[in-house]
């Protein structure tokens, strides 16, 4: 499978590229913004596209034209504002929905927050309060689910960069806690490889089941 990863000099994407790299399974097309980031990604033999998300949708559509499937890991960072934050983490991933659209791909995965599908409810969680990101990727995932395309949601908790364990906890409501970078790079070409998580959104933490497997009971 060719995977488009955009976001792929974030810190998940990072982590979902070498791993990609590294399967006999799949081709990598890492799409980045600056120079100096295709260049280091072309030393270690990977595809490149350079392309920033705030270029026009048939720019990342061009990207994407080679592609099966399209990842969006991208995102504002927490040291921008909310402008930035609506830009990258909303208009970002809807026009990178688009471009997939446009280029033909149908399958697409977004890496999204835990519990933003909550942000209007009572329940929500606390870190929502008055959140541009939260608000960002509650509306990007709404768009991806009314799109048409064989979207996966995947929602990881508080990240971190401890070592993969390989195992996680996954349901539709989960209490935000902690879950490694890596193991959500892992979930996400497992989420690739399992067409039972299509059309599924839901939250992912830290535990104690595979995730292979812990994929197949959705």
């Amino acid at each position: 499978m060719n995977v488009l990863v955009v976001g792929a000099n974030g810190q998940i994407g990072r982590h979902l590229v070498r791993k990609l790299q590294e399967s006999d399974k799949h081709n990598t097309i890492a799409m980045v913004r600056k120079e100096e980031q295709k260049t280091r990604l072309e030393e270690q033999g990977v595809k490149t596209a350079l392309v920033d998300l705030e270029e026009s949708i048939e720019t990342i559509a061009n990207a994407a034209k080679e592609a099966d499937a399209v990842v969006f890991s991208a995102g504002s960072g927490g040291q921008t504002g909310a402008d930035k934050t609506m830009l990258i983490d909303l208009d970002g991933a809807i026009k990178s929905m688009k471009a997939a659209e446009q280029a033909g791909v149908k399958r697409f995965v977004i890496v999204s927050g835990i519990g933003v599908h909550r942000w209007h409810a009572n329940n929500h969680l606390e870190w929502m309060d008055s959140s541009p990101y939260a608000a960002a990727k509650y509306y990007a995932d709404a768009w991806l689910e009314r799109s048409g395309l064989d979207y996966t949601i995947i929602r990881p908790g508080q990240l971190t960069n401890e070592p993969e364990t390989g195992k996680v906890t996954v349901a539709g409501d989960l209490e935000h806690k902690h879950i490694p970078r890596e193991d959500v790079a892992s979930a996400i070409i497992a989420s690739l490889e399992n067409d039972r998580t299509i059309g599924k959104a839901f939250d992912m933490i830290g535990g104690e089941t595979p995730i292979k497997e812990v994929l197949k009971t959705l």
